[in-house]
């Protein structure tokens, strides 16, 4: 007897999810087909079903199946539709009851004995699930903890297909996964393990750092090699404001499409921090290839990208930053669709001064051929360093400061008055949308909201014609009084917030080019 049932799975386009219908068709004479668009992947799913199904007492039915998997004009790619298609022809061939499929979303891929692998996207997936009104989704082992940070939804995960026919048999249910995520997420909400107090001497670059972490302004570090750029960098995540719900799930989404999560992992509760190596092409940086992914730019949105030795950088990978540090998203476009992944990172950069790394040493003599500073530091170029707001200058630490056995501030202390900074520019933007904190103003605002008495203009006068400033420096340097003001929660820029920030654009002076 001609038996159509309908299962469902899901397919992942740039964070978000769309439902995927497959419809399974069993009647008399012969072949397989397999419609929809399916790409290389899904259409070798046959002789893994196949396989899977012997193993577990079952069979391939011998007739015609033709399976549909609508809409028919999206192309579906990958193996996790594995587990969809053999229960749709379970239940077509009246090997399991369809009675419940049309409540639950299945997807997994196949090993030949029946094991169901994990897949990515699970949790963008489960998002969809409930959005959708299905009651529950069946999925590998190891995302179901992934998947149930969705509450109002029933998570099973299961390790073969065996489970999953049983399941639909009435014989044996696996155990519903439950997960906690507000409570596991205030839980683990300060694993870091770095810590300023680590750091020896250092006081003005820790103060930079703080700066910028108070309103994620882009930072750059140059100094001679060992001097500690790299040890202060990684612990620049930890005097971050912690994260909000919203933006640990958001966060979460993007690293279950890269299948960057731990398998025992549920929730990101800490900022990402990411560190590719200078050798890292254009498409791994800000994501995309044949089958779209996000970049290292996407999995470090709502934390801190780190590019150590950034001259190093390939010039063109560089400049592919450009945008996406302007606008925080990223589009990669195709000739039949695009995909849009967010990139709201904060930029943390690295650098020696020179080739030989020792030029501004206070005892090392720089030993570079007159202009190569200027050749070197020329390897950025100006747009992209016209977006980064600090420069800082990092000078080794003498060895009585590293031998103190004193204990510097820790991350905890620096943190609880970044996060204080951070409220007050919340409330300062609040009627503004797309921006939320002093680094993403725009020229009208900086005007509206970076005013300065007579006093603070004679000084940024002086110094823009004294020390050679840019002007594209004039812009960033009023940024970062505002935020140093914020910190120290004066409503009015005040001289001495526009003098320290004025240090903090050494790479624009002339002194600096060789």
């Amino acid at each position: 007897m001609p038996m159509l049932v309908k299962t469902f799975g899901s397919a992942v386009y740039g964070i978000d999810a769309t439902i995927i219908t497959v419809e399974v068709n069993v009647t008399p004479g012969v072949n397989f087909f397999l419609v929809g668009l399916p790409d290389s992947a899904v259409k070798e799913s046959q002789q893994r079903i196949e396989s899977a199904l012997v193993s577990n007492g079952c069979k391939m039915p011998g007739r015609k199946i033709v399976i549909n998997m609508a809409p028919a004009d999206i192309r579906k790619e990958g193996s996790a539709y594995d587990l969809t298609l053999a229960t749709g022809i379970l239940a077509a061939s009246g090997q399991i009851p369809p009675e419940r499929l049309d409540k639950f979303l299945i997807m997994g891929e196949l090993s030949l004995d029946g094991g169901v692998q994990p897949i990515k996207g699970a949790l963008p997936i489960a998002i969809k699930a409930k959005e959708e009104g299905f009651r529950g989704m069946i999925l590998p082992v190891q995302n179901a903890r992934e998947a149930a940070v969705v509450s109002a939804i029933d998570v099973y995960g299961v390790e073969t297909i065996a489970e999953i026919i049983a399941f639909f048999r009435g014989e044996r249910f696996p155990d519903r996964v439950f997960v906690d995520a507000r409570k596991e997420f205030l839980s683990k909400s300060d694993g870091y393990e770095y810590d300023f107090c680590d750091v020896k001497g250092q006081d003005n670059v820790k103060r930079a750092m703080e700066i910028a972490a108070a309103s994620s302004h882009h930072i750059l570090m140059a100094g001679s090699p060992g001097a500690g750029k790299t040890m202060i960098a990684k612990r620049l995540p930890s005097v971050l404001p912690p994260f909000t719900l919203k933006e640990a799930l958001e966060t979460t989404k993007i690293h279950s499409v890269a299948g960057r999560l731990a398998g025992d992992g549920s929730l990101m509760t800490c900022r990402p921090f990411r560190s590719p190596h200078h050798t890292i092409s254009d498409v791994a940086l800000v994501g995309g290839g044949s089958f779209p992914q996000p970049g290292e730019i996407s999995l470090a949105h709502n934390g801190v990208l780190f590019l150590d030795e950034l001259p190093e950088f390939r010039r063109h990978v560089l400049e592919v930053m450009r945008q996406p540090l302007e606008s925080r998203k990223i589009t990669i476009s195709r000739a039949k669709f695009s995909v849009e992944y967010p990139a709201g990172f904060m930029l943390v950069a690295s650098m020696n001064p020179c080739p030989c790394g020792y030029y501004n040493h206070p005892e090392k003599e720089c030993v570079c051929a007159p202009g190569m500073v200027q050749k070197y530091l020329a390897k950025i170029s100006g747009p992209l360093m016209d977006r980064i707001d600090i420069h800082i200058e990092v000078v080794p630490v003498p060895f009585d400061q590293l031998a103190r056995e004193n204990v510097s501030e820790s991350s905890s202390a620096v943190r609880e008055r970044v996060s204080a900074a951070r409220t007050i520019q919340e409330k300062r933007f609040r009627k503004i949308s797309n921006v939320h904190n002093n680094a993403q103003m725009s020229s009208r605002q900086v005007k509206e909201f970076c005013r300065i008495n007579s006093a603070g203009s004679s000084l940024l006068r002086n110094a823009m014609e004294r020390l050679g400033l840019s002007a594209r420096a004039y812009d960033r340097i009023l940024k970062i009084a505002r935020t140093i003001a914020d910190l120290d929660a004066s409503c009015e820029i005040q001289t001495e917030h526009l003098a320290e920030a004025i240090q903090y654009r050494s790479l624009d002076r002339e002194t600096w080019r060789g």
